[in-house]
């Protein structure tokens, strides 16, 4: 059987429909979600929250704090973070609410960061109730970048490093078990396609545009989410989900053109704010109802993990997230990637040790 190369112009068209039908309809249809979302309270739960300086990401760890959760902001600028604390406290100060937040330093555009934000957290043999992976990029227009680990720069921090985060998080997330692996996706993997021996998008194959690397980006993150979630025994009690915070305008364009920002300035009503953005997210996070329907698809070995839309209610991912072959390729090719034994995950479940190529060269006794 002849190895798949693209996506077929039926599948494009109809990931394009979609994304034009989010865009136009996605307030209507959404118009049932209260704003901001009713977060049940979190008490005695440690959530991770990646990017959480900005946009959705900042929204999610903030009512979280709110609810009563331990957050850890997981961030790349550590300063920024604990800026927004200490505003978050001020504010909430006068109610007599203590926030319970701290920061950790992550980078995703380096895997050794990843590595060691994972080791630490680890090390203190607490548990962790749910790992929110929000940080992403797109840089619409901007040519083709690489990370220092040499990857594709939407490829690395869209979906590798968030798989090696989850990947090495799950013995904290097995000592909180029931817990969750929230990854936010977006409506652009409908027209995006991974081809596993040409991730980086070096091949030639594909001319590189900046969409192509985001699109593809995140269909790989549904991807590798759909095998972990098959892969999960169901007894370790960690659930995987994908969320769609819808079209949203936040710091993830930060890079867009100057004339797509003013046009997203003129047209409001049809793209949400960062609040209305975290909902789905939010929902995925604390809903009690969330692991059931985790459960319900494994135990009818459904081919996706749990996708929630921005209006919180299940949906289908793509066609081509549903392709089992290329799923398997996909997950394949990202531990080879990011460092791990192809049987990690069943290792870490055991409670056994695994080695990432990517760790910290520990200092010899010569040195």
């Amino acid at each position: 059987m002849a190895r798949k190369a693209g996506l077929g112009w039926i599948e494009w068209a109809r990931g394009w429909l979609s994304i034009i039908s989010e865009f136009l309809f996605q307030r209507i249809v959404a118009s049932h979600v209260e704003n901001p979302l009713p977060v049940p309270p979190m008490d005695g739960a440690t959530c991770v929250v990646t990017g959480a300086t900005s946009g959705i990401g900042l929204e999610i760890a903030r009512q979280l704090a709110e609810s009563g959760a331990h957050v850890v902001m997981a961030v790349r600028r550590p300063k920024l973070a604990h800026d927004l604390i200490q505003k978050w406290q001020s504010e909430k100060g006068d109610l007599g609410i203590l926030l319970n937040i701290e920061v950790m330093e992550l980078d995703l555009l380096s895997l050794e960061s990843v590595v060691k934000f994972a080791e630490a957290f680890n090390a203190r043999q607490a548990p962790l109730h749910a790992i929110i992976n929000n940080a992403g990029i797109f840089s619409i227009g901007e040519p083709q970048k690489f990370s220092k680990d040499g990857y594709e720069e939407h490829m690395q921090v869209n979906h590798l490093a968030p798989a090696l985060l989850s990947m090495l998080l799950v013995p904290s997330l097995l000592r909180g078990s029931p817990s969750r692996i929230i990854n936010v996706n977006s409506v652009m993997h409908f027209v995006g396609f991974v081809d596993s021996e040409d991730m980086n998008l070096t091949s030639g194959k594909t001319k590189y545009c900046s969409m192509l690397g985001y699109s593809n980006s995140k269909l790989a993150q549904v991807k590798f989410s759909s095998m972990l979630h098959k892969r999960i025994p169901p007894e370790a009690g960690i659930s995987v989900v994908c969320s769609s915070p819808g079209i949203v305008h936040t710091n993830v364009a930060r890079d867009l053109p100057k004339i797509i920002v003013a046009a997203y300035h003129l047209i409001p009503y049809f793209i949400f704010n960062a609040q209305e953005g975290s909902r789905s997210t939010l929902f995925a996070a604390s809903d009690p109802q969330v692991p059931e329907y985790c459960q319900v698809l494994k135990g009818d070995e459904w081919p996706t993990c749990a996708y929630l839309n921005y209006d919180c209610r299940p949906t289908n991912a793509s066609e081509e997230a549903h392709n089992l072959e290329t799923t398997q390729q996909v997950w394949d090719k990202t531990l080879e990637l990011i460092g791990l034994p192809g049987d990690a995950l069943e290792k870490l479940i055991a409670g056994e040790e695994v080695a990432c190529r990517y760790q910290p060269k520990k200092a010899s006794i010569d040195d």
